[in-house]
């Protein structure tokens, strides 16, 4: 059984727990572990994380799998890119799965129920940035119809960034 949710407030330290396990996963090799767990730590805090939950225009959902806390995604609604012509974009700022949920089509799902969110809010087109690095995810985006677009330097450290594709899909 596969269920979404949005969160709020109450789910915000299961948000979090689930932010930092799937940042690691997916670029805990990314740079050095002090950098990471640099970045984690001020990222990653209630503080921040209650301070966007409030924000109208930003939205996360949990997906959850058997039950079980299986990844989470968070759009922005309205926010524009430079590399990108059209007007009503929405980002979709973050889009994880928990490595032990792969293969169970939960990004599909997950991806098109943000899509359906986009479309009730009248955006034109959905845009990303993916760290060139991670194949897997730039293979899906693209198979989904992502193109992309631009270049962008994703800071971790005062010292250190990893070079990431801008990638759009007009809807």
């Amino acid at each position: 059984m596969i269920q979404i949710i949005k969160c709020n407030a109450k789910h915000c330290d299961i948000l979090i727990e689930l932010c930092k396990k799937t940042f690691l996963e997916s670029h805990g090799e990314s740079a050095s572990k002090k950098d990471v767990e640099n970045f984690i730590s001020k990222t990653y805090t209630k503080v921040l994380l209650l301070k966007e939950l409030a924000q109208p225009n930003i939205q996360y959902h949990i997906v959850y799998y058997k039950n079980k806390v299986a990844g989470y995604s968070k759009i922005e609604l309205d926010t524009s890119n430079l590399a990108i012509q059209q007007t009503n974009l929405t980002k979709l700022d973050r889009f994880y799965l928990l490595k032990e949920f792969y293969g169970h089509n939960l990004g599909n799902i997950l991806f098109n129920f943000n899509v359906k969110i986009a479309k009730n809010y009248h955006q034109n087109g959905i845009w990303l940035v993916v760290w060139i690095e991670n194949l897997r995810a730039v293979k899906f985006y693209t198979k989904i119809g992502f193109k992309k677009v631009g270049i962008y330097d994703f800071q971790i450290s005062s010292t250190h960034s990893n070079p990431n594709h801008i990638m759009f899909l007009p809807i």
